[in-house]
């Protein structure tokens, strides 16, 4: 996967020399239909200026959209570029409608259209082939960066083809007498023009609002992280696209008892082989869960279970009379099915019997509703736990 440097680079070249051919392009048109009495010419002329307009809007697109995050957006600034697919689609349509429209118009009012002359077909000619280079090199571009931006562009490019088809078919028919041909032709190519611009609203409106991956890509992305060591489930994957990134929200579910700097190194190695296997994997957030939660309310809605300070204040008041008081070292506190263990840790040396203690100190504690049990062990017991 291209740093944001690299792709603004690449999109800033391939747009600049597009830019450059529309301007040549559009003053040659011009002058030529000009001086040969074409309408037609000039306006596909008028037409090649306009794309620069879209050209400039790639460009300002490209610059702000690939920039980092920054105070303002957090997760940087990719959905730029997906409004200028959006502009770029919705250009596309227009155009689509502009071709039929003017078409069926000439065919309604029997427009009559003069002789070309062969210099003008000859640069209609020259026109297309340089608009059919220029949207396969940017298509070729897009692809390689994954850009849907860019590759909306080389899509105008090839509507410019379609459309200077037309031009082309009217200036042929014209030069011979068959003046209905080009309305055939251009209401063909507008309907193909008019899906590609659907079919580029229709995506950059589906990343718009979140739309997750294909289910079976989500699948893949389960399988590989339920296949790192450690993991005993996965649930709660969610997906959603950006500018050609991915980004991933998962649970990883470990075991309960192991410590937390294990769990987030196992939530670790989940990370980077998700991101080894899908290069577009660009943010990746991920929660470990000491058991399998899948399908309940969201734990931060409803009254929790008390912390450290509030468990040893409550376990304190009805312990601290026992005699096994002074050889507690440590305690440990596990939340798990709704409730708190507590493993109570003794002196090495304590000659207290350990299922005696559990006993004593739960028969202690048995009003307190959010014990679950109590378990103790040696100090020493817990050294390589």
């Amino acid at each position: 996967m291209q740093t944001n440097f690299a792709k603004h680079q690449a999109t800033r070249r391939v747009t600049c020399l597009s830019a450059a051919v529309n301007a040549l392009l559009g003053v040659a048109k011009i002058l030529v239909g000009w001086i040969v009495g074409s309408a037609a010419l000039v306006a596909d002329g008028i037409h090649s200026f306009s794309d620069l307009v879209t050209d400039g809007f790639v460009l300002a697109a490209s610059h702000y959209g690939h920039q980092g995050p920054d105070h303002d957006h957090h997760y940087g600034h990719g959905r730029i570029e997906t409004l200028a697919t959006l502009f770029l689609g919705s250009m596309l349509i227009f155009v689509a409608g502009g071709i039929a429209w003017s078409s069926l118009e000439r065919l309604i009012f029997s427009a009559e259209i003069p002789p070309p002359g062969y210099w003008a077909i000859l640069l209609t000619a020259l026109a297309l082939l340089s608009k059919e280079w220029l949207f396969h090199l940017t298509r070729r571009v897009a692809r390689r960066i994954v850009s849907k931006m860019l590759e909306a562009n080389a899509w105008h490019h090839r509507s410019d083809v379609l459309s200077t088809s037309v031009v082309m078919v009217a200036l042929v028919g014209s030069q011979f007498g068959a003046t209905w041909i080009d309305t055939v032709a251009a209401v063909i190519v507008g309907l193909m023009v008019g899906k590609v611009g659907w079919d580029l609203l229709w995506e950059s409106g589906r990343e718009l609002v979140d739309t997750a991956l294909p289910v079976a890509t989500q699948e893949k992305m389960r399988q590989v992280a339920i296949s790192v060591a450690g993991v005993e489930g996965i649930h709660e994957l969610r997906t959603r696209q950006s500018a050609g990134h991915t980004m991933l929200d998962l649970h990883v579910v470990v075991s309960p008892r192991i410590s937390v700097s294990e769990g987030h190194e196992i939530g670790n190695e989940v990370s980077r082989r998700l991101r080894n296997a899908f290069p577009a994997l660009t943010d990746l957030t991920f929660h470990i869960d000491p058991e399998d939660d899948a399908g309940e309310d969201e734990p931060s809605r409803f009254p929790g279970l008390p912390l450290r300070p509030e468990v040893e204040t409550a376990l304190t008041a009805c312990w601290r009379q026992l005699d096994v008081w002074a050889a507690i070292r440590e305690m440990e506190l596990h939340y798990l099915e709704g409730a708190v263990t507590v493993v109570v840790c003794l002196d090495e040396q304590s000659p207290f019997d350990s299922n005696a203690v559990a006993r004593r100190l739960e028969g202690c504690a048995q009003n307190i509703d959010w014990l679950s049990h109590v378990e103790v062990r040696r100090l020493a017991d817990t050294r390589y736990a």
